[in-house]
């Protein structure tokens, strides 16, 4: 199963901010800046994260961005759910008349089944699981090093 970009810049941006102390802001450009990706696709990325409370965006001069819950909180099960659009995997999630032998075919059961076990894996973990060692995450997300 290979989630979107979208999923995955949703994700890191979660990540970043959670390796931030509590409560510190951060802006679209050095979030960019830590992944190398496009602050473009990170500003479509924040105004949904904060649509869906995950983040909060402050207006201003000394505005920015930053977790509105606890990473503790933040279930990367549902963030995957909010953020992909498709899980189609076959094309017969879609559109099953487009398969002549769909009615008899078990295929089907077997990747409905895998997608379940997919999402039930990542339902058990939440951000803070990815911010074990928050010290060395910073230093790699604010070095050249971030990218390997």
């Amino acid at each position: 199963m290979k989630l979107t970009l979208y999923t995955d810049y949703s994700l890191r941006m979660l990540v970043f901010l959670g390796a931030k102390e509590e409560g510190e802001l951060s802006n679209i450009k050095e979030i960019a800046d830590a992944y190398n990706i496009s602050k473009n696709h990170l500003m479509k990325v924040t105004h949904e994260l904060g649509k869906l409370g995950y983040i909060e965006t402050i207006r201003g001069r000394n505005g920015g961005i930053r977790l509105a819950k606890k990473p503790s909180d933040i279930n990367i099960g549902e963030v995957v759910r909010k953020t992909e659009d498709d899980f189609h995997i076959v094309e017969c999630f879609v559109d099953p008349g487009r398969c002549s032998i769909t009615p008899i075919c078990g295929l089907r059961h077997v990747f409905a089944e895998a997608l379940q076990a997919f999402l039930a894996v990542l339902d058990r973990y939440t951000l803070n699981d990815f911010l074990a060692d928050k010290d060395m995450l910073r230093i790699f997300l604010e070095s050249d090093a971030s990218i390997m």
